[in-house]
Order: C-alpha cells, then structure tokens, then sequence
C-alpha cells in the first residue's frame, strides 16, 4: 500500500475525492489494473495506459454509509475478492463484480482504526490464503481466518500504534510489524504467538509507517513518517522456510483455534 494524504486523484473525473491509503496493481503480467482506495469508499480500477480517469468505480457501503477505508489486500493471484481495513476498526471482505460486488462480510475485533492488513501469499506444501493479519492503532496485530468471523489470536506485545503488518512471501508462519516507537518486529508463530523472534529498534527518529518484504523474503523495507526508507537483512532461517513449517503452521492454527472454540480449522 502506499500512503498518500493528498487531496485526492482527479476528483474532476468523479474519482477520489478524499486521502488515497492504498494502491495495488492486480491481474497478470499482461492483463492488469491498478486499484486504488480512500476514506471516501470508493475503489477505482485504473489502467496503467491511461491514468486520466478510472475505467470502473465501486462505493464501498455498510448499512447505507460509506465506510472510510485506511487498508486494502487481495490475496494472491485473486483480481475479484479482496479486504479492507477501515477507520471504525472493523474489516471487510469485499468484490469487485458479480451479485455481490461491494462488501459481503465484516470481521470485528480492533478497537481503533485498522492501519495495515494482508494476506498470507507463502506457496508450499499446504494452502493457508485463507489467513491474513491486521495491525491497528489500538496496538494489536490480529491473526484472522477468512473461515471464522473473529479473530484467533491478538498479538500485544506493542507499546505504541502498530502501523504496518506484512507476511513474509516464502515462510508461511512469518510476518513483520512496524510501529510508532520505530521498532520493527518479526514473528514466527510456529516458534512463538507471544513475542517476536526479531524485535530491531531501528535508526528512525519518528514513527516507522510502512514495511515491504523483498519477494525472496531476504530482505525488510521500511520507511518512516520522515521520508526515510531502512533496509534489514533477514536471517536465514526465516527466509529459507524448511519443508515440515507448513504442517507445523496447520498444528499452531489447531492450537489457536482450539484455544477459542475446542474447533479444529479445516486447512
């Protein structure tokens, strides 16, 4: 996602009219679209040919009023469902097209506006798309399921606004968060839910609000709300997932999930 609090792209094209939170380009190496989304609910679909006007809009309602959305995320190699995050701290999944093109779910469990969320997009020997966290400034990441409607576990281990939450794209148990004091942190919830197994407090002098992963995993991005971008090496362990971290990750998800229920997750 990319931040931009702006006044918002070409409103005289009926486009946003509010702060653009995110932008995403999905589809395939040949046919793609740029999407884009703001606190005004509406997601535009853009080609990447012509960014003078959106070729499709979509307002993003609950119960007649708009929902101000702050984070997006499609899972990987989808175009048509996707989430979001918004300002009341509740989620929702959503779609583009079809009889149900607009919001269709929500998931309730943050106290304060939702910042960053993502799907879980590692490829191996089990399929956990249906996973994805999301960080909040009420200090908590959550670890949802697209299966169940709360969340099956908050990490708390923050001491300040969380403001970005990302997957790791090879290691299925991994993820990195950021947050207002400038810490990064790495979890691997295969080995712990309860602290990171990395925590850096980084050379930022202000509140690091964004995060990406290399796509081999090996290295962090970070940038901080002074235009600085930091770069980590990640350890070799957590970039190079062995073979057993999958099944290990479908135990650590029945553990959580009996925790709640005494309900084993399907995966």
């Amino acid at each position: 996602c990319f931040s931009d609090l702006s006044s918002g792209i070409n409103a005289e094209y009926g486009a946003h009219t509010h702060p653009v939170f995110c932008l995403q380009v999905v589809g395939t190496q040949n046919a793609h679209n740029l999407i884009s989304i703001a606190t005004d609910g509406k997601l535009c679909s853009w080609s990447l040919d012509m960014l003078s006007q959106p070729q499709d809009q979509l307002e993003l309602q609950q119960k007649n009023r708009i929902v101000a959305v702050t984070s997006m995320s499609f899972a990987l190699g989808e175009v048509n469902s996707f989430l979001v995050g918004s300002e009341e701290g509740v989620l929702f999944s959503c779609s583009r097209h079809g009889n149900k093109a607009g919001i269709n779910d929500a998931f309730e469990g943050h106290h304060g506006p939702v910042t960053g969320i993502d799907f879980n997009k590692a490829v191996g020997q089990g399929d956990f798309s249906h996973l994805f966290i999301s960080s909040s400034t009420d200090w908590t990441v959550k670890l949802w399921s697209n299966k169940i409607s709360k969340p099956l576990h908050s990490f708390e281990n923050a001491t300040d606004y969380v403001f970005d939450a990302k997957w790791s794209p090879v290691h299925p148990a991994v993820f990195a968060t950021v947050d207002a004091m400038g810490r990064l942190d790495i979890w691997n919830i295969n080995s712990d839910t309860e602290i990171p197994v990395v925590s850096v407090q980084t050379n930022a002098r202000s509140a690091i609000n964004r995060l990406q992963w290399s796509t081999n995993g090996r290295e962090i991005h970070v940038g901080d709300c002074d235009g600085k971008v930091f770069v980590y090496e990640v350890k070799e362990k957590l970039a190079s997932p062995r073979s057993e971290e999958w099944q290990r990750l479908s135990d650590t998800l029945n553990e959580l999930q009996q925790q709640a229920t005494e309900t084993p997750i399907a995966v």
